[in-house]
């Protein structure tokens, strides 16, 4: 009989006893509102340039000021909040739809399969991501991207670099499971081994993948972070913390708060996921749910 462990009560009453996780958990939802509401609670847009106040200090008008461009910098920390989160989420998403599949069919199927795929992601993991991910963006970067074209470029070169983990875990998880009673019961009822993998072997990955998605999370809005920083990543006007950060290095002595505003959000962000993370692997412990 399978188990669905992200869906039991105690684990959510563990992970919210935790204050750590719990106070990580609501600065991530608070995060995300604002990233969600962002056209609707950013005094400006973050593109719009309030001439006549070019690199202004905090002021009634403009709470924290304003940068090189006279854009807000309040209203483009929150819509690089949006930037940030939806690279997180769309990498993760590609991430998870290869490293899933990849895992699946060698941790189940075995044999050359599983060794050809193993060796893949063996010699994909011999590289930094960041590094290939550089490579993928030099290869197939245009002279003069969009903003829009970055984004997603960035979305797919960060996914296509990032799943060889996960697919390690996966098939590892699967390794343990594929041969335990309840599969071995379903195939003796005669269950195809879509529907094995689907009824019985999914739901027990559940809790692993989270707590590796959630972590992971945090290495995916670093590396977005490094790539605009490096000016490859996402392009003007659109303000990801990272690319926030890159403009702001020539007012680094003037304006430092230009440079530490969105640091310091990227790190919280950061943190908040990994501690959510250490909460979620904690709460997700089968002794722990024995208690």
């Amino acid at each position: 009989m399978t188990e669905i462990a992200v869906a039991a009560p105690g684990v959510w009453r563990r992970l919210l006893a935790n204050p750590t996780a719990a106070a990580s958990l609501a600065v991530l939802v608070l995060l995300a509102v604002l990233a969600l509401l962002a056209p609707v609670v950013a005094p400006y847009g973050y593109a719009d340039p309030d001439r006549g106040y070019r690199l202004e200090g905090p002021s009634a008008r403009h709470l924290l000021g304003t940068d090189d461009r006279s854009w807000d910098t309040l209203s483009r920390l929150i819509h690089g909040a949006r930037i940030s989160l939806t690279v997180a989420v769309a990498v993760e998403a590609v991430v998870l739809t290869i490293g899933l599949l990849v895992g699946l069919i060698a941790g189940f199927l075995g044999g050359w399969i599983d060794g050809a795929l193993m060796r893949l992601t063996d010699v994909l993991l011999a590289f930094p991501d960041v590094l290939l991910a550089i490579l993928l963006l030099g290869v197939f970067r245009t002279q003069t991207p969009t903003p829009a074209t970055s984004i997603l470029l960035v979305i797919l070169a960060l996914g296509a670099t990032g799943w060889p983990p996960l697919a390690r875990l996966v098939r590892g998880q699967v390794l343990l499971l594929r041969n335990r009673e309840f599969v071995d019961a379903a195939r003796a009822l005669g269950a195809t081994n879509g529907r094995i993998l689907r009824r019985h072997i999914l739901p027990n990955l559940l809790g692993p993948i989270l707590v590796a998605v959630t972590v992971d999370a945090a290495g995916v809005i670093v590396a977005e972070a490094t790539l605009a920083f490096l000016g490859i990543g996402v392009q003007r006007p659109y303000p990801s913390w990272g690319r926030m950060i890159h403009d702001a290095l020539e007012y680094y002595k003037s304006e430092p708060r230009l440079i530490l505003l969105p640091s310091l959000l990227l790190a919280v962000t950061v943190i908040a996921l990994n501690f959510l993370g250490d909460g979620l692997r904690d709460a997700l412990d089968p002794r722990a749910r024995k208690r």
